[in-house]
């Protein structure tokens, strides 16, 4: 029989994705046949399954650590945050509808029996399921029809591992708390407890544990450090990029305007991870760097909207100066719809705006139209005629005159544009930056040397070097009782 343990956490972001990661690359390294697996997952850095579906990048990133092909199965339901209309439903990969919050809240008991048929799906000849929640099960006004925790842990019957995050401070609080206010029935669904994120000497915090067992019981399965390693994956949240710094004294400034509907930023890691590059996020409020040589447009999961503020901002000014100092702009997927000249939704996908001007750096035009797009491509780039492997995950369709040079081509088919200087491309295409040989050469198209590290092998080190890390740090005897 599969064994499963559930993840969950006292809040959002403390740590249970990378977690829920380095657990299962430990169990693989360990000869166990793993599986992750997370009910409900609200997002927009969104995936393509290798049985071609979305799911949650998180997910994806975790089979990687299992070392095991991805499934829609693996994230079930994905909520997709966009404008006015609320949030895009999938389910089990493919659209299933929209609801705003409330209408969701009633939805939500219709969506377990598709959780539990993905959960045996994702179980079957595995040894074990490492199941991620979401939020935290201390938010019991949502308790009432609940997939995301404590309604899957009692429906599945599974045991829940409560994860605190020591770094941002009332950690005991936060757990004595959680214990305080669940029910009896889900209380019973916790089997221990991991604080993660702690600094410096890890006895320091003996009293805290001996405190959290006096009020709940709960045994400690271990203290897990700030782990070093876990900036070298991608992030699953858009609430890292209120955390990154800017960088300074690099060969190239990239500069990223933070869209209010972000979506698939993660295709900006490999960039942050160049020695060379030094990669700044623009917030709202602040202006685009003058000394950035290239900005870079990234995904929206509402581009009508984001096109407006971007507008708010003043960035359309910053970056017609920008271009007319010579820089350079790369648009993807909503990025490169908004660097058109127009954009128009006559089916009213993303709310009541049905047209809006474009940017008007590309001679194209987009038209929202209710196919989707999905699906995982092989490609190479028409700029620098290197090959990429990327994904397509989009509504829309665009021409013009400056699709008659496409930035890159797609299973043998032309994709996106290039403007007739070519200081402006656009492509459908996530995952660009991705190609070790694409970032060495956009290098040296600013006269930088070198670049191109294997950014992927970088990514499965990081995962092999935090699972060896939780290894040491973890019960030993809780990480046996994983163990078929």
């Amino acid at each position: 029989m599969t064994k499963t343990i559930m993840l969950q956490g006292t809040g959002s972001d403390v740590g249970k994705t990378v977690l829920v990661a380095g657990l299962c690359r430990l169990m693989a390294n360990r000869g166990v046949k793993v599986a992750p697996f997370k009910p409900q997952n609200m997002s927009n850095n969104a995936a393509v399954s290798d049985d071609g579906g979305e799911i949650g990048r998180a997910q994806w990133l975790q089979s990687m650590a299992a070392r095991i092909p991805s499934s829609v199965h693996m994230n079930p339901v994905l909520l997709k945050p966009q404008s006015e209309t609320g949030s895009q439903i999938i389910v089990q990969g493919k659209v299933a509808g929209q609801a705003k919050g409330r209408d969701y809240q009633a939805l939500k008991p219709k969506l377990m029996a598709a959780v539990m048929e993905s959960l045996e799906t994702v179980g079957a000849g595995r040894d074990l399921v490492v199941v991620e929640g979401a939020g935290s099960p201390a938010e019991i006004n949502l308790r009432a029809g609940d997939i995301a925790n404590m309604g899957f842990a009692t429906r599945a019957n599974v045991p829940v591992v409560l994860v605190g995050d020591i770094d941002r401070g009332g950690v005991i609080a936060s757990l004595v708390g959680t214990h305080t206010i669940l029910s009896d029935e889900d209380r019973r669904m916790i089997s221990g407890y991991i604080i993660n994120k702690f600094r410096g000497d890890v006895s320091l915090f003996d009293d805290g544990v001996a405190a959290v067992q006096r009020f709940t019981g709960w045994p400690c399965f271990g203290v897990v450090p700030w782990l070093k390693s876990a900036g070298r994956l991608p992030a699953e949240d858009s609430v890292v990029l209120e955390k990154l710094a800017r960088g300074g004294g690099k060969a190239l400034k990239v500069a990223v305007p933070v869209l209010s509907r972000i979506a698939n930023f993660d295709d900006l890691d490999p960039l942050a991870a160049e020695p060379e590059i030094d990669l700044v996020f623009v917030r709202a409020g602040e202006p685009i760097p003058v000394d950035a040589g290239l900005v870079v447009i990234p995904g929206s999961k509402a581009t009508i909207a984001d096109l407006a503020d971007f507008r708010a901002q003043g960035w359309d000014r910053d970056l017609q100066a920008h271009v007319r100092r010579g820089g350079h702009v790369i648009g993807i997927c909503g990025g490169y719809q908004m660097l058109g000249s127009r954009v128009t939704d006559p089916h009213g996908i993303e709310g009541n705006v049905r047209e809006i001007e474009g940017l008007g750096l590309l001679s194209v035009e987009t038209e929202m139209a209710p196919e989707k797009t999905v699906r995982n491509s092989m490609a190479r780039s028409a700029v620098y005629d290197v090959a990429l492997d990327g994904y397509e995950i989009h509504l829309g369709r665009t021409t013009g005159s400056d699709c008659a040079r496409p930035a890159v081509i797609i299973d043998h088919r032309a994709d996106g544009a290039v403007s007739t200087d070519g200081r402006v491309s656009g492509t459908y295409l996530h995952g660009l930056f991705a190609s070790d040989a694409y970032r060495a050469a956009l290098l040296n198209s600013f006269g930088i040397e070198g670049g191109g590290e294997n950014y992927r092998q970088s990514v499965d080190r990081a995962l092999d070097d935090i699972a060896a890390e939780l290894e040491t740090v973890l019960d030993a005897r809780w990480l046996d009782t994983l163990m078929p």
